[in-house]
């Protein structure tokens, strides 16, 4: 009795570790591929799963995250039998488990020999020159290369990226001479326009300076001229003021005598005063008409007269 219920808890202990064996739980980003007695049955996704005991068995566990794979540097030979070394780092995602799982015997191993392959018969059409300036053509050309041929092993290619070019070393050294030239040249360049661009806006500045003092001559010049013009036209309205006075002065003179209804005699005696003002003591001969010359002796006889009286 004690041996039949010791036997039946060790089927039910054996039972438990079938079925817990049999439980299988797919992660995230996961695929599990699954043969039965040795053949494909199908894929489990991510989830809770159960494969018959004994019968079903996980073949390959696949990750369907983006991978990251650097390969080796490679020798390639350019166009021009230059021979240099080149790593490269491919981006891969494994689209089907199924095709990955029996594809090809080793995925990793295909895609690095493809790639070395790829590598080498793109660097063979290129110079040394176009290799190290089109690292952007390399990658693509590499990258549509490799994700066709991958596509039966259920991998798409995402991205191919060239890590290092390493040139030889005796190259390398002509190309730092190179380098170094070229940034002499440039510095020259730089040095030769700054000196340009320096000249350039001190003539420019001479150029501003010379205007400047041309148009500040004009301006004063102009200054000048109507100053002077409006001092003239002042000195003309003085001018003209003033004859105007003596004339007035004169008329007012005139009106006076008029007024006066003054007799020959008179007439000719201012005419003699004018005379006299006229010489002004500087005259040495005064030609006087005879007219006034008969009113002088006139002017005579009467002081005389008054004299005598």
């Amino acid at each position: 009795m004690e041996a039949g219920f010791g036997f039946l808890i060790f089927l039910l202990f054996i039972l438990i570790i079938i079925v817990l064996s049999s439980i299988r739980i797919v992660p995230q980003a996961h695929a599990y591929v699954i043969e039965r007695l040795g053949t494909y049955t199908g894929t489990w996704s991510v989830g809770f799963h159960l494969k018959m005991p004994l019968i079903d068995k996980v073949a390959k566990r696949v990750t369907l995250k983006e991978q990251v794979v650097d390969f080796a540097p490679q020798p390639v030979i350019t166009k021009d039998n230059v021979t240099m070394r080149i790593d490269t780092v491919v981006f891969f995602q494994i689209t089907d488990p199924k095709l990955f799982c029996y594809g090809v015997e080793n995925p990793i191993m295909a895609i690095e020999n493809l790639t070395a392959t790829t590598l080498r018969n793109i660097i063979g059409d290129l110079e040394l020159d176009q290799t190290l300036t089109s690292r952007e053509t390399i990658n693509t050309k590499m990258r549509a290369t490799l994700d066709e041929a991958t596509d039966p092993w259920g991998i798409k290619v995402n991205r191919v990226e060239l890590k290092n070019i390493i040139p030889p070393a005796a190259i390398q050294d002509a190309m730092e001479k190179q380098m170094k030239a070229e940034r002499e040249r440039r510095e020259q360049i730089l040095i030769a326009e700054g000196e340009k661009k320096s000249a350039i806006l001190r003539a420019e500045g001479q150029k501003e300076s010379v205007i400047l003092e041309a148009e500040a001559e004009k301006q004063s010049a102009i200054l000048r001229a109507e100053a002077k013009k409006e001092a003239t036209i002042r000195e003309a309205e003085g001018q003209a003021q003033s004859i105007l006075s003596v004339q007035k002065a004169n008329a007012e003179g005139i009106r006076l005598l008029n007024d006066a209804s003054p007799s020959a005699q008179v007439i000719q005696l201012k005419s003699l005063e004018a005379f006299g003002k006229a010489a002004d003591g500087k005259a040495t001969k005064i030609i006087i008409p005879s007219e006034i010359q008969g009113m002088a002796g006139l002017a005579k006889s009467a002081i005389e007269v008054v004299k005598e009286q």
